[in-house]
């Protein structure tokens, strides 16, 4: 099926460290029907050539064969509208926290929409830079004590739940209850709205460049909960613009 989240849904990770955990997270991968991956600066260019990720794949060398490898996060997330960061950690200005779960209830039922979850390193996990480039943050209910999953375990435990999602049907779906909803905003246009919102604000004197504190990280925060629409997008940029005319008269 064309639209099904087997080919909506994107696996991104992170800087891996080691290319046995990339072959693991592939074979993870098929064996919940999912096959794109994307890698965004592994520790070791030839990666997915490496015979740990071959060995580690077992079966799945289709999935490392297509698989994509770019500099950034935002080359990874081309056209997707929703991603979701995986992090242990909280974060105190991070997009809205779900679980495993209620991610796959989001994405399942709608069949515009083109997702992403995003991976961190196997040391470092994820930078609040890489986490506040997507929409919602998962968080996986573990142990409090020991709460590490292994990155192909992560993978694992996150394409189970959306196949589960998937073959379940459409849930309730509460954007029904809001009428008419339009096309949901890429990565890319919420990110170009970002910039010219910020450029906005400093011209109104409202944000201060040389200290800008923490209002644009909760500004991130505030709309990341609100699932923008590319027109929605359209029209907050086009008061940004405005903002920024009137204040060079």
């Amino acid at each position: 099926m064309p639209n099904s989240l087997f080919s909506r849904l994107r696996f991104v990770l992170v800087e891996t460290s080691h290319p046995g955990n990339i072959g693991a997270a592939a074979r993870a991968m098929k064996t919940m029907g999912f096959s794109e991956l994307v890698l965004v600066r592994p520790r070791f260019a030839d990666a997915l050539r490496q015979d740990d990720a071959i060995a580690f794949a077992s079966g799945a060398l289709d999935v490392l064969e297509n698989a994509k490898v770019v500099e950034t996060l935002a080359q990874a997330l081309d056209g997707v509208q929703y991603a979701a960061a995986l992090s242990s950690r909280l974060r105190e200005y991070s997009p809205p926290v779900v679980s495993p779960r209620e991610f796959a209830a989001v994405v399942a039922p709608r069949a515009d929409l083109q997702a992403a979850l995003v991976f961190g390193s196997e040391r470092y996990g994820l930078s609040n830079d890489s986490v506040m480039q997507c929409q919602a943050l998962v968080n996986i209910p573990a142990n409090p004590a020991y709460s590490s999953l292994n990155l192909a375990q992560a993978v694992q435990l996150l394409a189970y739940e959306c196949r589960v999602a998937s073959d379940s049907g459409p849930a309730d779906q509460s954007a029904s209850r809001i009428g008419f909803q339009g096309e949901l905003a890429s990565a890319e246009q919420v990110e170009g709205m970002y910039v010219h919102l910020e450029h906005a604000l400093v011209e109104l004197g409202f944000l201060d460049a040389a200290n800008p504190k923490k209002l644009m990280p909760r500004l991130r925060r505030l709309f990341s909960r609100t699932g923008l629409e590319t027109e929605e997008v359209n029209i907050l940029r086009g008061i940004a613009g405005h903002v920024i005319a009137a204040c060079k008269k």
